[in-house]
């Protein structure tokens, strides 16, 4: 045991989420998760307390990230030990899925370092629903209660709003989503894969049905397969694929193409919508909603955007940057996603993939 262990004081006791009894020191200064699910989760509740960051974080995602974060050495991700040796961090995190909380990996990893570890557990690893469990948990873990209840309550609030909305929305009068990965736009999700799950919880409109097989997804289909389905909106994860959609005379085939109704998803400082899938689709959530249902989803997306990164971020985001976010120009920042309105009278046609 090294020194510094030695010298740590005797803490509190916790049962963590994986329903472990774990000893903590009395006060956490330094908390770090080896995953992106667990480290965008504490960027959200006390960056300060980070020793370091997961991966480099772009020139884009830090104008939109506390100062303390800015400077940090790369810790790295699991089972790579070298920077979390030099940190020595009071407590690490560890992600699991609920039904399989534990991960013999990361244990041995953790307790050859002699680093304590708590487990917070989620449904799919990512199930919304189950952030404001996790919200709370952490805020026991790091003396922040009062800070992870209004990161909860925002949550719980949100898939309140969202379902309360989807209630007034019959099935077959809800657009149909393909969702786009990749380059070519070419790669997608099932409706039960973890990195499409804002698809189910707002609506369920995801065109690609089928079982995951691992978590990885990224599925490969045909722009024919695409064109059949005739899905009425797409949104699209890469930048690049977005910038060439309307030009490329294949995509030109596919009904949302034809009716321009494909959305870049917002991506800084994390993603909104997956890869990785993290707090950020809260917000991401509402956006998606805005895309789907403008006529039924009457909140005012800037002012929204605005609010979230101040609770979440602690940042000041403008009106004009709170357009740029979600690649929307200024001048309809009060209009909705895009000039078009989705017809609330629509009816989707079309066959799933």
């Amino acid at each position: 045991m090294q020194a510094d262990e030695l010298n740590r004081p005797a803490g509190r006791e916790i049962i963590d989420m994986a329903g472990r009894r774990v000893s903590l020191p009395e006060v956490i200064k330094t908390i770090y998760s080896a995953s992106p699910y667990g480290f965008t989760a504490l960027c959200s509740i006390a960056p300060e307390m980070l020793p370091g960051l997961l991966q480099p974080l772009t020139g884009e995602s830090l104008k939109y990230l506390p100062a303390c974060l800015h400077k940090l050495p790369i810790i790295g991700m699991l089972p790579d030990t070298e920077g979390l040796a030099k940190a020595r961090p009071d407590l690490v995190v560890v992600w699991a899925e609920t039904k399989k909380p534990f991960h013999k990996k990361s244990e041995d990893a953790l307790n050859a370092l002699t680093l304590p570890f708590v487990y917070v557990t989620m449904g799919d690893l990512v199930d919304l629903a189950d952030y404001p469990a996790a919200y709370d948990f952490l805020g026991q873990v790091l003396n922040q209660k009062e800070r992870t209840n209004k990161l909860a309550s925002y949550c719980r609030e949100t898939l309140r709003e969202v379902e309360a909305v989807l209630q007034q929305i019959p099935v077959a009068r809800r657009p149909r989503v393909y969702y786009a990965e990749g380059r070519d736009g070419l790669a997608t999700e099932f409706d039960d894969s973890l990195h499409a799950h804002l698809l189910k919880l707002a609506g369920d409109v995801n065109i690609h049905r089928g079982n995951i097989k691992t978590h990885a997804g990224m599925e490969r289909v045909s722009i024919e397969q695409v064109a059949a389905a005739g899905p009425d909106i797409i949104i699209a994860l890469e930048r690049a694929f977005f910038a060439d959609v309307f030009k490329n005379p294949e995509w030109k085939q596919v009904k949302a193409v034809r009716d321009r109704r494909v959305f870049l998803i917002p991506s800084l400082p994390f993603n909104w919508f997956d890869r990785p899938p993290s707090f950020m689709r809260f917000i991401g959530l509402k956006w998606l909603m805005k895309c789907l249902y403008p006529e039924h989803y009457q909140i005012d997306l800037i002012t929204e955007i605005r609010h979230f990164f101040s609770l979440f971020l602690g940042i000041t985001v403008s009106a004009a940057e709170a357009a740029e976010l979600i690649n929307q120009p200024v001048r309809h920042q009060t209009k909705g996603l895009a000039p078009h309105r989705y017809p609330d009278s629509l009816k989707p046609t079309g066959k799933a993939i």
